[in-house]
């Protein structure tokens, strides 16, 4: 095991990515204390084949703060298909 440290991330959002989110931004649904939810958020996605490629990849998209990728799969010529990250 390393001793892995993992700093904090701020959840204020910097210029860069208010500009960013901007669209984010405007939805009542979200807004900005949904936009710093989301920067705080640490999500695991188990699987990134081809459901938890593309989800790993909105997450990212959506701002999500950390994002952590598990799989024990291999990738092979034969699944290269569902491969997108």
């Amino acid at each position: 095991m390393s001793n892995l440290e993992i700093s904090p991330i701020s959840n204020e959002l910097s210029h860069q990515e208010i500009l960013r989110y901007s669209r984010h931004l405007l939805l009542p649904e979200v807004g900005l204390g949904g936009q710093k939810k989301l920067k705080a958020a640490a999500i695991l996605v188990v699987g990134t084949g081809g459901l938890g490629s593309p989800a790993a990849m909105y997450l990212a998209a959506a701002g999500v703060g950390r994002i952590g990728l598990v799989d024990y799969d291999v990738v092979e010529i034969t699944n290269l298909q569902r491969q997108i990250i």
